[in-house]
């Protein structure tokens, strides 16, 4: 009995150790570099590079999972604010309006990337309120599909949709590997 009671504690400080070093959760917001210039197109030795800048529409964000090899190349390539619903039949309540974002997902890693990516995101509008996503689907393009499966190299493309109140600001957009859980998030700010 004493025995099981220490291997219990012992187990239960391990388990604690391991959260308190667990990775720290991380925000990314630096797009990836563009390919280099020419020597042509340089600017002169003189002039300061501009300070980094935060990830907008049209940036790829580089972002990691929980397991080694995990990592994709997200893409923000188009919002629809207001979205047109595709049908008579699924529409925002009363009050509300659909926001779509359109992103392209590149497996950049060595590992399948196997997820649901519309679970991974949500906006935040500029009071700070943030909005899941919504199963709907808009007139702009197709949906992102419920459960992507990509080898590396290949890439999927679609449209996420969120439903926020009429009035609001939507400021920003964020997705996560490993549904949301990951331990690193990529933000994208809306202009």
């Amino acid at each position: 009995m004493r025995r099981t009671a220490i291997a219990a504690t012992t187990a239960a400080l391990c388990l604690t150790l391991a959260a308190c070093n667990a990775a720290e959760p991380e925000v990314n917001t630096k797009p990836n570099p563009q390919p280099s210039k020419t020597a042509a197109e340089k600017a002169p030795e003189t002039t300061k590079a501009p300070a980094p800048k935060d990830a907008t529409i049209g940036d790829t964000l580089t972002l990691k999972g929980f397991e080694d090899g995990q990592q994709i190349d997200v893409t923000l390539t188009k919002t629809s604010d207001p979205a047109t619903p595709k049908d008579e039949f699924f529409r925002p309540e009363d009050g509300n309006r659909w926001i779509g974002v359109q992103v392209q997902i590149v497996n950049s890693g060595t590992a399948v990337y196997d997820d649901s990516p519309t679970n991974g995101m949500k906006v935040a509008d500029s009071e700070g309120q943030w909005f899941n996503g919504v199963i709907a689907d808009i007139k702009a393009g197709p949906s992102m599909a419920a459960g992507v499966t990509l080898k590396p190299g290949a890439k999927a493309l679609g449209w996420a949709v969120f439903e926020v109140p009429k009035n609001s600001k939507v400021a920003s957009v964020q997705f996560g590997m490993n549904s949301g859980f990951s331990d690193q998030t990529g933000e994208w700010k809306l202009k």
